[in-house]
């Protein structure tokens, strides 16, 4: 199943799919429209003499026209699709040229341009004059007509996608919206209560004689897992499996991608098959790694902080959709790692974790934004947003944290006394509003949390579809590898 989801993934992202699956129906159409013009044309040509009565002479050029024109307009296509991949590079970053390589829009323009020039060519061969034995498919060149207009139709709605996706805001809302959709489906479930989430991971399983490792088969980035054949593996197995790298990491080939604690060493099958259950390339995708999505926003907005560049605008943008991002995050509930089948401990995964995707979406920006009055206001308005959505002590802490960086970064980087008293208000009134939250968080009562608790406990069952998983330690983990 895993490699069925890799390989629809990679059909999906190409260039030549979809454009090859419309040139093929189009094959097909003019097959049955010419099968059809050679037993009821003469019919037609009685009764709409007007409509379908075009010599061969007229019939082969308007096919030849059509035809040279499709072409000419694939052409073109090719052109405007490159020269907005060479301008997204350099202009915001290399990792969002999947996103226009994925556009079906893109894809289905060059595939009615291609299939419209396939059509014609097919309906072209078959015309023949009275010398040859007289025969031309009125309905099929009718069609062809038709085909036409609804390629120019399709051309100009093309024009119109490609000038609104090269603008910065388009982009950076498709990357947004993505990576919000993956957020929706990886951690549906709010959270409840206040908890100190996000504890410290566990790295690494203690070693012992028992430990069995698994290696990579290639080296690239961990793009999926599919958690639950990976669960039923250990079941079967009667073992533990536990995730040496993230969604998103990097692994090296012949190096260690699963650990298993078993007596015995596993067997090839056994092995192989949680190779399978691990999707690895050279490039990472936003299906179950939303930190991806996040780097992708936070690499934008790097390149418009550039002395080069200097766009604050579009950085200020970058910062206002990681907040949308985070925003989804600081209410919702980040699963446990540890994934129990009947009872039993099966898998260990590495997941992300509130703190790191804070940490993604605000570190690098913060660095470069020395004295940048905008995006320090900006950042500082996105953590009092956090702040309010979310009812985590942990959480709120980690928010803290932000803007004691960001304070410090004020005073360093800030010359101007005006805009110093501006961003020490937000300051004050900021940190005035994240002890009014912790404070509430710290008034509920005990039972409240109980009950919360119980209700985690009850989440740990592997979740179907939602790979990624945060850490949390168990103090007889050890234990339970050994």
């Amino acid at each position: 199943m895993n490699r069925i989801r890799q390989l629809w993934s990679k059909l999906r992202s190409s260039f030549w799919f979809m454009p090859s699956m419309i040139v093929l129906a189009s094959i097909a159409l003019a097959a049955i429209l010419i099968e059809i013009d050679s037993l009821v044309s003469d019919r037609w040509l009685t009764q709409w003499p007007r409509m379908f009565g075009a010599g061969a002479e007229g019939a082969r050029g308007m096919m030849s026209t059509i035809a040279g024109s499709m072409m000419t307009v694939v052409g073109v296509t090719f052109s405007m699709v490159l020269m907005v991949l060479a301008m997204a590079s350099s202009q915001y970053t290399s990792r969002i040229l999947r996103n226009f390589i994925r556009s079906r829009v893109t894809q289905v323009a060059l595939g009615v341009f291609t299939g419209n020039f396939t059509y014609c060519l097919i309906v072209l061969r078959t015309i023949r004059s009275g010398d040859e034995g007289a025969f031309v498919p009125n309905l099929s060149v009718s069609f062809g007509f038709v085909l036409a207009l609804g390629g120019v139709g399709v051309l100009i709605f093309f024009i119109h996608h490609i000038a609104n996706s090269i603008q910065a805001s388009s982009i950076i809302a498709s990357v947004a919206h993505e990576t919000i959709a993956t957020i929706d489906r990886l951690f549906p479930i709010d959270l409840v209560e206040v908890s100190d989430d996000d504890a410290k991971q566990l790295e690494s399983p203690p070693t012992g004689p028992e430990l069995r490792v698994v290696l990579a088969r290639e080296s690239g980035y961990i793009q999926s897992v599919d958690t639950e054949t990976l669960v039923r593996l250990a079941r079967d197995s009667n073992t533990i499996v536990w995730m040496k790298h993230g969604m998103g990491e990097f692994v090296v080939q012949n190096t260690a991608l699963a650990t298993l604690a078993l007596h015995e060493p596993p067997d090839q099958a056994t092995v192989d098959a949680i190779q399978d259950t691990f999707t690895i390339s050279c490039h990472r995708t936003v299906d179950q790694d939303v930190a991806f999505g996040i780097r992708q926003i936070v690499d934008i907005a790097m390149k418009a902080l550039s002395p080069g560049i200097n766009d604050t605008t579009t950085a200020v943008m970058c910062v206002d959709y990681l907040t949308t991002i985070l925003a989804r995050v600081a209410p919702r509930e980040i699963l446990s790692s540890h994934v129990y089948k009947e009872g039993e401990l099966r898998v260990v995964m590495k997941g992300p974790s509130f703190e790191s995707l804070l940490a993604e979406s605000f570190d690098q920006i913060r660095i470069n934004a020395k004295g940048n009055v905008a995006i320090i206001s900006r950042m500082l308005g996105s953590i009092q947003t956090l702040a309010s959505l979310t009812v985590s002590r942990r959480r709120l802490y980690l928010l803290g944290e932000q803007v004691q960086w960001i304070a410090d970064l004020a005073e360093r980087s800030i010359e101007s006394a005006h805009d110093r008293a501006k961003i020490d208000i937000k300051l004050t009134r900021l940190r005035e509003s994240l002890q009014a939250e912790q404070a509430l968080c710290t008034g509920l009562q005990p039972p409240q949390e109980q009950v919360r608790r119980s209700q985690l406990e009850s989440k740990t069952s592997i979740v179907k579809g939602s790979p990624m998983l945060n850490h949390t330690s168990l103090s007889n983990e050890g234990t339970l590898i050994k």
